[in-house]
């Protein structure tokens, strides 16, 4: 496993389809670029800019119900990736056993991105799905501010119906 840091939500061009950038804390220092949806990056960049909900969303909800039962997320770690679908695992700590529960990244990373846990990347992932860029080129991806990912969001939120997630969604 390979301790990384949650650098952010980004969006891809033309679409704004967001995805989370890790990158490797060593050298070479890869990243992994992960596409997540839009609630899950709006939630992940709500927690990394440290902003409160006047009711709890689903992973601060998430974060007291580990907290309630005794429990401690220590990490989250990307697994494994099966052709594009990459997979996580939160790890927690209850009663001096890990107890390794199944999860989708983005979600492991919004949890993270609330209770400061590390993040690691199985190596053959890094391996797989790492590249190594030049720092310039990262600090050139465009940061969307938070009001319009939340203006975004509201946009996203009043135009979806039930009927737009069919049986098995």
């Amino acid at each position: 496993m390979v301790p990384v840091e949650l650098l952010g939500v980004r969006f891809a061009p033309p679409s704004n389809a967001p995805f989370v950038v890790l990158r490797e804390l060593r050298a070479p220092r890869r990243s992994v670029m992960i596409f997540i949806g839009e609630p899950e990056a709006m939630a992940i960049r709500m927690a990394l800019a440290g902003e409160l909900t006047p009711r709890p969303m689903t992973h601060d909800l998430m974060v007291t119900v580990i907290e309630e039962l005794g429990a401690e997320l220590v990490r989250v770690v990307v697994t494994h990736l099966e052709e594009t679908t990459f997979f996580a695992e939160l790890h927690l700590d209850l009663d001096d056993e890990v107890v390794e529960v199944s999860s989708r990244p983005s979600d492991s990373f919004a949890l993270a991105a609330r209770t400061g846990c590390p993040i690691y990347v199985a190596e053959d992932v890094l391996d797989t799905a790492g590249m190594v860029e030049a720092e310039e080129r990262t600090s050139e991806i465009p940061e969307v501010p938070a009001e319009e990912m939340v203006e975004e969001f509201r946009q996203f939120i009043d135009s979806v119906s039930p009927e737009d997630f069919g049986p098995g969604s």
